[in-house]
């Protein structure tokens, strides 16, 4: 399972008209430590970045799942709260438990009907508690490296 950290990145960031505005971002990362987190949020900024910036916050954040697209309207993100009822087979009783997923759609209609396509498979009933758009810039996944800096990519042993 995915360990996934949000990181607030601060820098000058220039606007349309020219002038120099300092704005604040969030990234979502995957790593397994606070300290991975921030090694890597950095590394992925970087080339973006002009002056200097700063990784002012990291926290966690608890994502079941993340569903994202390839779609280039795609281009916010949204976290929903869902709602799983399961049956507690000695007590008979539901019993309710909370999850929140992370869509990138290009609206809130959009994040609705990607959530329900992404939950198609699933076997647990489920309710829409809750779904907001969130200030996520965008996501980056674990990229496991090699020795001399390069990105190991996992084959499988055998060709099928």
């Amino acid at each position: 399972m995915s360990e996934w950290f949000q990181c607030t990145v601060k820098y000058e960031k220039t606007m349309e008209n020219g002038q120099q505005k300092k704005v604040t971002e969030p990234y979502l990362v995957d790593a397994i430590s606070f300290t991975e987190a921030e090694r890597r949020i950095i590394e992925e900024i970087s080339p973006f970045m002009s002056g200097a910036f700063e990784v002012s916050d990291i926290k966690r954040a608890h994502f079941a799942e993340i569903f994202e697209s390839t779609d280039d309207s795609a281009d916010r993100f949204f976290k929903a709260k869902l709602v799983f009822v399961t049956l507690d087979e000695k007590s008979g009783k539901e019993k309710k438990t909370t999850q929140q997923v992370l869509i990138q759609a290009a609206d809130l209609r959009d994040g609705i009907k990607r959530l329900d396509e992404g939950m198609k498979g699933s076997m647990m009933d489920y309710t829409i508690a809750s779904v907001q758009e969130t200030t996520i810039m965008d996501v980056y996944h674990y990229q496991q490296s090699a020795p001399g800096g390069m990105i190991k990519v996992d084959k499988p042993e055998f060709e099928e």
